[in-house]
């Protein structure tokens, strides 16, 4: 039985992970659950799955969710509040795995103190690794903790190349790795039309169901290239040996080639599901709730290679992990301003690559040696994307 702590719960992944977790009462105990501010989602949670702790970041909402669960069947549940709280669930000696699904920068410190403690960490949270890069990494290799990929397309090459940066002899076998998009809403519409979609148009992915920052990432391809700067970390690859590629009926979550021109790849429906109970189960398997894939049904699949005019993210994010240092931690914090402010109708939706690609104008690429100049950098970064906005992108 394995105590299990989800960073992020009231989140698709989050939701999805319990799911699971649910069909396999005798290998997971739910030991803590968080959420930002989403109570009313947390509380129906817990009464579900009995945690033994409930964290709410937000202190005016925790201390409505704590007088909520004191009033319940479910009075138990010991309540903690704030950003420090998530660290803490993260770390406790009860629990075995981590699954880091919170989005954003706000999910760096809690992941990190996972990967610090040891733990089985399921990394759904792809920005912590994109800031904090090497340090990361060495976290993971320090503590002796495990550190899965939770993204479909990480998880499929995962694996395809078992061991990623464990086992750096696989990765000097493979000679590139094909990492798959869906290309997002907007891959066919006319590039002069883009300055004119609104936030609903961007946030309605065509097959995956997820948050709205993500699924902006996803229409402008930013989510694709800070998926490139975590394979890179993950695989030991180099951005060169990465090619991005688009498949529309996201059927093949990624591949690998290697240098005897085997090309393996990972398929399976379009559902979270799969790759979260491949990484809850590893090095088994076990039932995900996924519907088997009927090969007869798809028929056909399509690749092409995306267009860097059409997204230009993806562009940036080559540049930033090309450039290395601290660069990869601004044009996240670039992009997560960027993207609010679009999802509050400030900016338009191609001011979004505008923003990112001003606000790196304004740094170099200095070494990302501490955990100090990266929080430093993020901070910066996004007062320089903010004075961006404010300017009218001058």
């Amino acid at each position: 039985m394995k105590g299990l702590c989800i960073l992020g719960a009231t989140g698709s992944i989050g939701v999805s992970t319990l799911d699971v977790a649910a069909r396999h009462p005798d290998q997971y105990k739910v030991i803590a659950l968080t959420a930002n501010s989403n109570i009313d989602a947390l509380f129906e949670q817990c009464l579900a799955h009995r945690p033994q702790y409930a964290v709410v970041v937000d202190a005016q909402k925790a201390a409505v969710f704590k007088q909520k669960i004191e009033d319940s069947e479910v009075a138990g549940i010991d309540v903690l509040a704030g950003p420090e709280a998530l660290q803490k669930v993260a770390s406790l000696d009860s629990v075995d795995t981590v699954m880091a699904a919170i989005v954003g920068a706000a999910g760096l410190l809690p992941t990190l103190a996972a990967a610090k403690a040891g733990k089985t960490v399921l990394l759904a949270n792809k920005e912590a690794l994109v800031m904090s890069g090497d340090i990361f990494m060495q976290a993971i290799t320090e503590s002796g903790a495990h550190l899965l990929p939770i993204d479909s397309e990480h998880n499929a090459i995962f694996q395809c190349m078992p061991g990623g940066y464990e086992t750096g002899e696989r990765a000097k076998q493979a000679r590139r790795i094909l990492l798959t998009a869906s290309g997002g809403p907007f891959r066919e519409s006319p590039v002069d039309t883009l300055h004119d979609v609104t936030p609903e148009q961007a946030v309605a992915h065509p097959k995956w169901d997820m948050g709205r920052k993500i699924s902006v990432d996803s229409a402008t391809m930013m989510n694709k290239g800070l998926e490139l700067i975590e394979a890179c970390l993950l695989f030991n690859m180099s951005p060169d040996d990465i090619q991005v590629v688009i498949h529309k009926q996201s059927i093949i979550h990624s591949m690998v080639d290697y240098t005897d021109g085997s090309v393996l790849a990972q398929m399976g429906n379009p559902d979270m599901r799969t790759p979260i109970a491949h990484a809850m189960a590893w090095p088994d398997r076990f039932d995900s709730g996924v519907e088997p894939l009927d090969i007869f049904e798809v028929r056909q699949m399509d690749f092409e290679r995306p267009s860097l005019e059409r997204f230009p993210c993806l562009r940036l994010a080559y540049e930033a992990i090309k450039a290395g240092g601290v660069m990869p931690t601004v044009l996240n914090a670039a992009n997560e301003i960027a993207v609010d402010a679009f999802l509050n109708e400030k900016v338009r939706f191609t001011d979004i690559a505008k923003i990112i690609e001003q606000t790196m104008a304004e740094f170099n690429a200095e070494q990302a040696d501490s955990l100090e100049i990266i929080l430093a950098t993020d901070k910066q970064a996004r007062d320089v994307a903010e004075q961006v906005i404010e300017h009218k992108l001058n």
